[in-house]
C-alpha cells in the first residue's frame, strides 16, 4: 500500500533515538518527500541528539543547528542566501521550541513570508530535558512539572499560525505517512512560509510499550484528540480520518488508557475537551 513512498533514504540506521520514536518517523518521510537537495535548521530539540556528531551524521542532507529561539529567524537568513536559491530549507523543531520557546521568531517569520517550511514535531512535552510541561501538554496529562496532571487547557498554536495568514498549513501525524508524505510534497511546491504540525506519539515520556506507537497515533485521530486538516487561501479542508472522526469519534479511553501520563485523569473533564476541541475543528469548516 505504500509504493508510492519514494524508496530513497535520507535518515540512515543507527541513529540515537528512543525505541518507538515517531519523531524520527516523521522525519524520515519529511526527507523523502524533501530529497537531497534539502537543508534542515534544527533547534534544541530530541532530534538534535538523533543525529549525531560529524562526519558520522544520521541526517543524509546539510543541518544548521541552532538555539531554540532563532530557528525560524535563522532558516529564512539561509533560504535567502544566493547560494542557496532553490533548495528547501526546513525547520525541524519540537513543541517547546515551536509552541513556547520559539514562537516569537516563527511570527516573524510568517509575516515577513519567508519562503521556507517550518516543522513542528509534537511530543506534547520538553522530553530532551526530562518530560516537563511545553504549552502543547493536554489537559491531565502528567509530566515532571505537572505531577499530578495539567489543570488547563493547552496552547493552540495552529489557530495562531492560521491568524498570521500564512502561504500553507497543515497538521498531521507520523502516523498516516501517507496524508504526511502529500502535505510535505505540497508545502514545498508553494513559495513563502509553510507550517506543518506533526503529532509524534513518545513512548518515554508518554508511558506506553514501544510497539504501540502508531497504533496510539491513529487513536488521537479516531478519538478527536488531534485533528487533521489544511489551511490554504483562507480555507480549511479537513483530512478523511478526521472528517469520519468528527461524524463517529472512537472512544477516549482507548486512546488514554494506555498511557501511564493520563493515570488518574477526570475522564469526564477529558471528554469535554475534546468536545471543545471539535466544536472549534467544525466551526472553521461551517
Amino acid at each position: 500500500m505504500l509504493d508510492d513512498i519514494p524508496r530513497e533514504e535520507f535518515l540512515y540506521k543507527g541513529n540515537t533515538a528512543c525505541a518507538g520514536c515517531t519523531a524520527m518517523l516523521a522525519l524520515r518521510y519529511i526527507l523523502k518527500a524533501a530529497g537531497k537537495n534539502t537543508i534542515i535548521v534544527n533547534p534544541a530539540c530530541c532530534s538534535t541528539v538523533c543525529q549525531g556528531t560529524f562526519p558520522k551524521s544520521a541526517y543524509g542532507v546539510p543541518v544548521l543547528n541552532i538555539a531554540f529561539a532563532a530557528a525560524a529567524a535563522t532558516a529564512d537568513g539561509v533560504a535567502s542566501a544566493a547560494r542557496n536559491k532553490g533548495k528547501n530549507v526546513i525547520v525541524f523543531a519540537g513543541d517547546g521550541g515551536t509552541v513556547d520557546i520559539g514562537i516569537q521568531a516563527l511570527s516573524g517569520a510568517i509575516e515577513r513570508n519567508a519562503n521556507i517550511l517550518y516543522v513542528c514535531y509534537d511530543n506534547e512535552a520538553y522530553s530532551n530535558t526530562g518530560m516537563q510541561k511545553s504549552g502543547s501538554t493536554p489537559y491531565g496529562a502528567i509530566t515532571t512539572t505537572t505531577p499530578t496532571g495539567r489543570k488547563d487547557s493547552k496552547k493552540d498554536i495552529d489557530f495562531i499560525v492560521m491568524a498570521h495568514r500564512p502561504a500553507y498549513m497543515a497538521t498531521a501525524s507520523a502516523a498516516f505517512p501517507r496524508d504526511l508524505l502529500k502535505k510535505t510534497q505540497k508545502a514545498l511546491s508553494i513559495e513563502g512560509t509553510k507550517f506543518l504540525h506533526i503529532h509524534v506519539p513518545c513512548p518515554s515520556g508518554w508511558r506506553y510499550p514501544t510497539e504501540k506507537s502508531i497504533e496510539l497515533g491513529k487513536l488521537a485521530v479516531r478519538s478527536g484528540m488531534w485533528f487533521l486538516y489544511e489551511y490554504e487561501n483562507g480555507k480549511v479542508t479537513l483530512s478523511p480520518p478526521t472528517s469520519a472522526a468528527l461524524k463517529k469519534p472512537a472512544p477516549i479511553d482507548d486512546y488514554l488508557k494506555p498511557q501511564g501520563r493520563f493515570k488518574g485523569v477526570d475522564i469526564e473533564n477529558m471528554k469535554k475537551e475534546v468536545e471543545l476541541g471539535m466544536q472549534r475543528i467544525r466551526g472553521l469548516v461551517q
